[in-house]
């Protein structure tokens, strides 16, 4: 078996400037997702032939990425670098990039965010053999448990110009505990399998969509204050995990 990890990190981020190098716990923040995936690598070895690679415009990136341990020389092109391209345009690119050049197919591409990294190579591991024993699913990825439910505590404008719950069905639910089981997206880590990118697909929302539930807390850095909410876990040792 043959997976190829992408880490992408584009450089102008505008929400947290400069997240995916600035220091939080005495590590970049991309270095997170660098150890985490040697790691994998190094729990791989014997039953999966593992590449990782790094997409970014920056070259500021590369330069902390190499210090963290990954040296790559594929540059991401200005028109996979901008705020409107979706991820999946840029990791498919590296997909095609990894393997003329390494000379493989590749069975899974597993992209870890680095503006999420509190996952454990446990997580990795048991969404790697949830996909793999699906023989139909085309992609995987980590989720949380909902902190709001559309079908009971959330809502949207209206047509009529009113507010109502953003999901409906024939009848309301009064409590969030009986309502649909929903889950957050906290855009960790996907698992894409070849079939995927053989049908040109460019969203992980599929037909055939796994998800992977964390026991744990994960959450992305989207605002300044989630970068001091995860360096206050990290530096003060609150997570009850390894990363």
């Amino acid at each position: 078996m043959n997976i190829l990890i992408t880490i992408c990190a584009r450089g102008g981020s505008k929400g947290i400037p400069g997240k995916n190098v600035k220091i939080i716990n005495g590590k970049p923040l991309i270095g997170y997702s660098i150890d985490c995936a040697k790691l994998f690598h190094k729990n791989m070895a014997g039953k999966a032939d593992v590449d990782i690679e790094l997409s970014t415009d920056s070259e500021d990136i590369r330069r902390v990425a190499l210090e963290c341990g990954l040296n790559s020389d594929y540059v991401r092109p200005d028109y996979l670098a901008n705020d409107t391209v979706g991820k999946v345009d840029a990791i498919s690119d590296i997909y095609e990039y990894a393997s003329k050049k390494n000379n493989k197919v590749y069975d899974y591409v597993l992209d870890l965010d680095c503006t999420s990294p509190l996952r454990t190579q446990k997580d990795l591991e048991e969404a790697l053999n949830l996909i793999e024993n699906d023989p139909k699913a085309l992609v995987i990825y980590s989720v949380s448990e909902a902190a709001r439910n559309p079908y009971f505590n959330q809502v949207e404008k209206k047509e009529n110009g009113y507010y109502d719950v953003v999901k409906k069905k024939d009848s309301l639910f009064m409590s969030r505990q009986v309502a649909p089981v929903v889950y957050d997206m906290n855009a960790s880590f996907y698992f894409y399998t070849k079939k995927f990118f053989d049908l040109g697909l460019r969203s992980s929302e599929t037909e055939r969509t796994l998800v992977y539930l964390m026991d744990h807390v994960c959450f992305d850095l989207d605002n300044p204050i989630d970068f001091e909410f995860m360096s206050y876990l990290l530096e003060n040792n609150k997570l009850d995990f390894e990363l």
